[in-house]
């Protein structure tokens, strides 16, 4: 709900989304009236769900079955991702071909600092572009390097928090148990790997910037001015 020069966040990402070419509808799930009552005005289409879900997966299910269930695919924009890039939905939508079970998008890691910042989760993937871990620590490890030089050394990657589900397995995933490596590296998707799930991935070079703190919020405007 915090006002970003004018807007709010929510209302931000909404007309963001609206963009994307991919998309068939784009709804607001939300647990609290007020943020239902701010959609409604500026004119979004919103829905109420309960507040007891675990995870943000969780709500999209429940938002899933209360739009009427008629869809192959849901994809996840976080709420505090005003800066999210139609363009990036789009190539996620992309990915989602009917055979693609899950997927999400990742960028270049490009500094020292972000390498070793556990709050960007990085992921290793295999040949065909699936995701096989993702983990606050840096991985792969580099033998013989200095962690300074490791982001030159080799293409590390880190995730950014877009999901695609196809409606069944979505629908599955959300009655899976917590998994040991899930509550290890606090990551709800190491749940879904470990059950033999397959995440899709694709590379973007746009970098969204959420908004958890006051201060990404100057971060952001910032930006804007920039921009």
């Amino acid at each position: 709900m915090i006002d970003i020069q004018g807007k709010s966040m929510i209302q931000r990402v909404y007309e963001q989304s609206m963009q994307a070419g991919k998309l068939s509808k784009v709804i607001v799930a939300t647990d609290d009236i007020r943020i239902q009552e701010h959609v409604t005005n500026f004119g979004g289409e919103v829905l109420l769900t309960r507040k007891d879900h675990f995870s943000g997966t969780d709500r999209c299910m429940e938002a899933l079955l209360l739009a009427g269930d008629n869809y192959e695919y849901v994809i996840n924009i976080q709420g505090d991702e005003p800066f999210i890039d139609p363009s990036q939905i789009d190539l996620l939508a992309g990915l989602l071909d009917g055979t693609t079970e899950l997927a999400t998008l990742m960028i270049p890691v490009d500094s020292e600092e972000v390498l070793f910042d556990s709050g960007e989760v990085k992921i290793v993937f295999n040949k065909n572009m699936e995701a096989m871990y993702f983990s606050r620590s840096p991985i792969p490890y580099i033998k013989g390097k200095k962690p300074s030089e490791w982001h030159l050394a080799h293409a590390f990657y880190r995730h950014v928090g877009l999901y695609g589900y196809r409606k069944d397995i979505l629908a599955r995933i959300t009655q899976l148990a917590a998994s040991d490596l899930e509550k290890t590296e606090s990551l709800e998707q190491l749940r879904w790997i470990e059950n033999g799930f397959r995440i899709k991935l694709a590379i973007t070079t746009f970098d969204s910037h959420c908004i958890d703190t006051p201060e990404d919020v100057e971060k952001a405007l910032r930006l804007m001015k920039k921009n």
